[in-house]
């Protein structure tokens, strides 16, 4: 199938380009970019007042298939995937059973086939995620997996971190880390703050948060390993990976729409539908997420995508499941509160979930460089419209941006030269 887009604003920050360009796909690769390219035997796109952009890579996400299919099957995930403008996604490994072996990694990578995202489970560091004894990493590394992390469930034996690192290492895998100290936390509802004082409830320290990057911190640098810190939401914690990259230690972060936009007074209005791991902070810690973002100290957006049942999310709030959907309103999310509000340029915020992500995992996506995977988003960076959780495609509706009026809508999602999502 040959594919031209014609007429688009293409960006590409990998490549450094932004012009209005026509772009052929052919055989699942980007073929050629130019003006006024020759249609011939193409299907021609018209992308006037589009942007056509690499297709959005979230490498944190929770698709709960196997064992979690009333929340969210790799089907229903990969739809939502879709319709955000995501064609690459990594599934985290707290499924049940977990995937901490090469036959669980192969499931989901089957059933994610027709779908047409492509989907790179990531592997358990520990077996059943239990923190107790390593997986096989060289049989996950063969079986496909991208990255090693024990996600929600950080792992609290240092001796055996550190020997994962080393491990990790030596195959060139990245691991992923969720820093929070369990014992801190424990199943704490909200940050420890006004917000926890004001109904009476524990809260989840940011302390707790920021120790656990330093630990890993340190053990990075000791190793050498490359150490990923997940969905981070403090301030400080921004900090401490600040001056840990300064000194040259291997480490990346992320984090995610909720922490550059909310703040722990949306417990108060939305009760569990707020609840999230780690916590939604102050506004103080909103400001630093948003100063890392600037000044590059963080490394990728990603969604942390944790569909819960409405039974569930239902539930008082010290006894509901953390987590919020977001693959569906991560790209109108980010370009409302970072690129409308002059925080960021456009391209600064498309390379945070394409090239970046890519990059730190070694995935060969997130360009349009000639003879790459024709996987692209075309969207109107403009458009206004509301978000509305009635009209996921996604199992889960535990957002807490339902109703939010924001700017930028997904018109299509191309993954391999084929059109898996349209609007309408």
């Amino acid at each position: 199938m040959r594919l031209l887009i014609r007429g688009g604003r293409v960006i590409d920050p990998a490549n450094r380009i932004d012009e209005y360009l026509d772009i052929l796909l052919a055989d699942g690769k980007i073929a050629r970019l130019g003006k006024n390219l020759p249609a011939e035997d193409a299907q021609v796109l018209d992308a006037g007042g589009l942007a056509a952009t690499p297709g959005l890579v979230d490498m944190h996400v929770h698709l709960r298939e196997p064992g979690f299919e009333d929340k969210e099957t790799v089907a229903t995930g990969c739809a939502a995937a879709a319709r955000g403008g995501v064609t690459t996604l990594v599934a985290m490994p707290n499924t049940r059973p977990a995937t901490d072996c090469g036959e669980v990694v192969s499931l989901v990578r089957d059933k994610a086939l027709p779908t047409g995202v492509n989907v790179l489970p990531a592997g358990a560091v520990t077996l059943g995620q239990k923190g107790e004894a390593l997986t096989v990493f060289v049989a996950l590394k063969a079986a496909g997996v991208p990255a090693l992390t024990d996600d929600g469930v950080p792992i609290q034996n240092l001796a055996l971190l550190r020997q994962a690192m080393i491990a990790a290492k030596a195959l060139g895998l990245p691991l992923l880390d969720h820093c929070e100290d369990r014992d801190m936390v424990r199943n704490y509802a909200v940050n420890e703050g006004a917000v926890s004082r004001k109904l009476g409830l524990p809260g989840r320290p940011a302390v707790a948060e920021e120790l656990q990057i330093m630990r890993d911190v340190m053990l990075a640098e000791d190793t050498g390993a490359h150490v990923h810190i997940c969905h981070i939401s403090t301030a400080k914690g921004v900090e401490i990976v600040r001056q840990a990259k300064a000194r040259g230690v291997r480490v990346t972060c992320e984090t995610c729409p909720q922490y550059f936009t909310l703040t722990e007074e949306e417990v108060l209005r939305q009760g569990a539908m707020a609840r999230v791991n780690p916590p939604l902070r102050t506004q103080a810690d909103v400001e630093g997420i948003r100063a890392g973002l600037m000044d590059g100290t963080i490394d990728a957006i990603v969604t942390d995508h944790a569909p819960h049942t409405a039974e569930e999310k239902s539930k008082p709030l010290p006894d509901a499941p953390s987590g919020m959907v977001g693959l569906e309103t991560s790209l109108a999310l980010a370009l409302t509160g970072l690129y409308h509000t002059g925080l960021l340029p456009l391209s600064r915020v498309l390379a945070l979930m394409s090239a970046s992500p890519a990059a730190l995992l070694g995935l060969d996506k997130g360009t349009l460089s000639l003879g790459r995977d024709a996987d692209l988003v075309l969207f109107d960076p403009d458009q206004e419209w509301t978000i509305d959780k009635n009209q996921f495609v996604s199992k889960g509706r535990n957002t807490p941006f339902h109703g939010r009026a924001v700017r930028g809508k997904v018109k299509y999602t191309i993954s391999r030269g084929n059109i898996i999502y349209m609007e309408g």
